[in-house]
């Protein structure tokens, strides 16, 4: 249950009266704008706080992927969690703008997915399948109705292959959505088709830290004003689309903006009408009274829509007296309902999703205005098969005198039955069924209307002549999970081949939830012996390198291991995924009598990998930087350490000292954001490559040129061959160094296809009586993913600093 102080700052982030100023501002207007992106944060957030508080639209946001092929600014998520965690913080950033999701990839086994960065929209195509994305669009279009379609990005070269992709999909889809011939299945689902009336490329060039258009944007045909303020919160909407970029906190998003943007330019490429236009509204059905202008429409249906329109306008304009409020909107939505009853069919063929989405807003307003519904908790909100909870409903003052009921909507096979009703509450036992699926880690789809996911309430209430119905998402996100959780630790076995004594390696198993018996599926000959006190993973008589992977089960079925995803800004998702026990035997060999030091700030794991090697590492807090460092042979940076841990810029000049004494330290990538001074941070001046675009190579699979051979930090302990750089995931590196003193030595270089080749993945500096190396290659993520060749490097990179095993042959 939510605690005293989480309820507090829900009730003071969105007030009473400002809910009911949001939720009447909503009706302003019957137009519907979609933005396209291809990743979480990719919205446009002012421009879109604006189309909504501002004009009144519904504003969707239409994106591709889950995120989770992205990095983690916060912790240790990656892949499939981080796409929940993104997930999560879209669906946050977009309660902001009160705005809905519709997501067209479905999470790292879906096509559609974040498979890191690309920089050619074919490239993305040949991965995602191009007519697959387009279809999803299409769907998209078909069933929200946008009347306005922009891209956050343009497809020009120097962007995202991702964003190229999205936009290119984005502008093909607007003619199939309206051709009756185009996948007729959307029909048979009671889709019809759609006509986008307006389709506009962004007048704004994509460019920044990250991209580079290598092209001018197009020429500005309008631009959207945004000059005053919004009236409940009186902030600006460029800053208000900031608080909403706030909750992209894994991706570093969310800054305050001294001078707030008011202008959007667009260029208009496709319309239905053409001509010159003073505002995105220029030939749209503005709101209900413009319908009236309908050709066909009889005068009944119009004096209806002008009544509807009249009272919306009434009751906007007597907030916040909600008694006059009431009575306004209950005369709107009488009239609506006669519109719909009367209207002839082609006016209905065309418009009748706004007036139902017209109605939707109103009863939302009406529950609001009438103050019926508070929360609703559900205690607890993870649940299993023939798992039991208490849902509370908490009422406001006016849910007596309104007769408000309310029902909870529940995934299939679960049951609720009334606990306790007093003046002020309603509870109810939730049962469910032992055959109740598993709740689904990526939703379709997110209003912010409420009703999302497969448990959330349904409160009626009864007011003159008209009943209205809103739906309300409980207080925390519902789960429905297997009762076991199963945790294997370590999660990887690390296997040097000549380890030839070690035929055993002792494994822990946890099991959370109702407690049943584990086994492994033995592979590769090696198997995991079971007994009353004890786990042991045995090796087979003759060891092979390779991948092993030992599926856990349990009751006969895999086994998964459940871990919550909880930060403040998100509050706590459960993610699951299958339990292996993974074994990595490999041609090894460690530095003898290293010592490693490890400066983590949560965004990789590479301290824990180095442990599970066999290495000798202390992870180094503040006490450890302002004490003796030369007692390591290696001290480790892990990313974004520089920008996500304070204390470390009183430390850099301890970590410069303690190279010039004849330690090794070893800086992993960072972003030019991360607190990296290119004068200061680095040991001497190194800058990182900005576009970032310009300084990555992003083909996994791209050559590795060898520039110094016989250097040892390829060489000792292990020698780098060709094999170590086979079947890396998503890509080589990023962030390469751009420029660098003199006394730094490249020491690879790569490329993407028909590019120039990049030098900055991996440098190394003799200085003083000791060394600095700085690596771009994602070695954390390759160790993630348990590829080979990433241990023998990084055992190298990690090797000390002494003459004698540094020098060049």
């Amino acid at each position: 249950m939510l605690t005293d102080r989480q309820h507090i700052e829900r009730q003071k982030s969105a007030p009473a009266l400002m809910r009911l100023h949001h939720a009447l501002s909503r009706l302003r207007s019957v137009v519907t704008v979609m933005n396209t992106g291809a990743h979480p944060d990719d919205e446009q957030s002012g421009l879109l706080a604006y189309f909504r508080f501002g004009a009144g639209m519904r504003v969707i946001i239409s994106c591709s992927t889950r995120g989770e092929g992205g990095q983690n600014a916060l912790g240790p998520e990656r892949g499939g969690a981080l796409g929940l965690m993104r997930s999560r913080e879209m669906e946050e950033a977009a309660r902001i703008l009160d705005c809905d999701i519709v997501w067209l990839g479905h999470g790292p086994d879906d096509a559609v997915h974040d498979f890191g960065f690309s920089k050619d929209g074919d490239r993305t195509f040949d991965r995602w399948g191009e007519e697959r994305i387009v279809e999803r669009l299409v769907r998209a279009y078909r069933s929200e109705r946008p009347d306005i379609v922009i891209p956050t990005f343009l497809d020009v070269p120097g962007q995202h292959g991702h964003h190229r992709a999205m936009t290119r999909a984005a502008e093909r889809a607007i003619a199939l959505a309206a051709d009756d011939q185009a996948f007729p299945e959307h029909f048979v689902q009671g889709l019809k088709p759609w006509q986008v009336a307006k389709y506009y490329l962004p007048a704004w060039s994509g460019g920044g830290d990250t991209y580079d258009d290598e092209v001018p944007p197009p020429e500005a045909t309008v631009i959207v004003h945004a000059d005053k303020r919004e009236p409940a919160t009186g902030a600006d909407y460029d800053r208000i689309g900031e608080w909403s970029r706030y909750y992209h906190a894994s991706q570093g998003m969310g800054h305050w903006p001294e001078e707030p943007k008011t202008q959007w330019p667009l260029h208009l490429l496709l319309a239905e009408k053409t001509g010159a236009e003073v505002s995105v509204l220029d030939n749209l059905p503005a709101d209900l009274t413009a319908l009236a202008a309908h050709a066909e429409m009889s005068e009944v249906v119009a004096q209806a829509l002008q009544a509807a329109q009249k009272a919306i306008d009434s009751a906007i304009a007597a907030f916040p007296d909600r008694d006059t409020i009431i009575a306004s909107l209950v005369s709107a939505a009488r009239n609506i309902d006669t519109i719909r009853a009367d209207a002839p069919e082609d006016f209905l063929l065309a418009h009748e999703h706004r007036l139902l989405r017209k109605k939707t807003e109103i009863d939302a307003a009406l529950i609001e205005a009438a103050a019926i519904f508070d929360s609703a908790e559900l205690n607890p909100p993870v649940m299993s098969p023939a798992g039991e909870a208490l849902l509370q409903v908490r009422f406001g003052a006016g849910h007596a005198q309104y007769q408000a009921q309310v029902e909870p909507v529940l995934p299939e096979h679960c049951a609720a039955y009334v606990h306790e009703t007093t003046a002020t509450t309603q509870s109810f036992d939730i049962k469910a069924g032992a055959e109740t699926a598993f709740s689904p880690l990526y939703r379709p789809v997110w209003s912010a209307l409420g009703g999302n996911g497969e448990f959330y309430v349904c409160v009626t209430a009864q007011f003159p002549d008209y009943q209205a119905k809103a739906s309300f998402d409980l207080a925390e996100q519902f789960a429905l999970v297997p009762a076991q959780s199963v945790r294997v630790e370590p999660e990887a076995v690390i296997v040097p081949l000549d380890q030839a004594t070690q035929i055993q390696w002792p494994v822990s198993v946890t099991v959370s939830g109702d407690p049943q018996p584990v086994r492994f599926i033995s592979n590769g000959g090696w198997t995991v012996v079971q007994s009353a006190d004890s786990t042991i993973l045995h090796a087979p008589e003759k060891r092979e390198a390779g991948l092993f992977r030992l599926q856990a089960q349990i009751a006969g079925r895999d086994a998964v291991r459940q871990t919550p995803i909880a930060y403040p800004h998100i509050g706590q998702v459960m993610y699951r995924e299958p339990e292996l026990l993974n074994v990595l035997v490999l041609d090894l060999k460690l530095p003898q009598g290293a010592k490693i030091g490890y400066i983590g700030g949560g965004a990789d794991r590479v301290g824990l990998w180095l442990s599970r090697m066999g290495l000798d590492v202390t992870e180094l807090e503040p006490k450890h930087l302002a004490g003796d460092l030369q007692q390591f042979t290696c001290i480790v940076v892990g990313i974004f350490a520089f920008g996500l841990r304070r204390d470390l810029a009183e430390a850099i000049v301890h970590l410069h000292n303690y190279v010039e004494n004849g330690g090794h330290l070893l800086t992993l990538y960072h972003r030019p954001t991360d607190g990296w001074n290119p004068q200061t941070t680095p040991v001497r001046p190194l800058k990182i490559g900005s576009p970032s675009l310009r300084w990555r190579v992003t083909d996994p699979a791209a050559t590795v040129t060898v520039l110094e051979p016989e250097h040892k930090l390829l060489n000792w302990p292990n020698r780098i061959i060709d094999q170590d750089w086979q079947g890396w995931n998503k890509e080589r590196g990023l962030y390469f160094a751009s420029h660098w003193d003199e006394a730094y030595q490249p020491l690879l270089s790569m490329h993407d296809a028909n590019e120039q080749p990049l030098t900055g993945a991996l440098l190394s500096a003799r200085i003083g009586k000791g060394r600095h190396t700085h690596t771009s290659l994602v070695l954390h993520h390759q160790m993630d993913r348990l590829v080979a060749g990433a241990f023998r490097l990084m055992a190298n990179l990690v090797s000390g600093a002494d003459d004698e095993s540094l020098s060049d042959i």
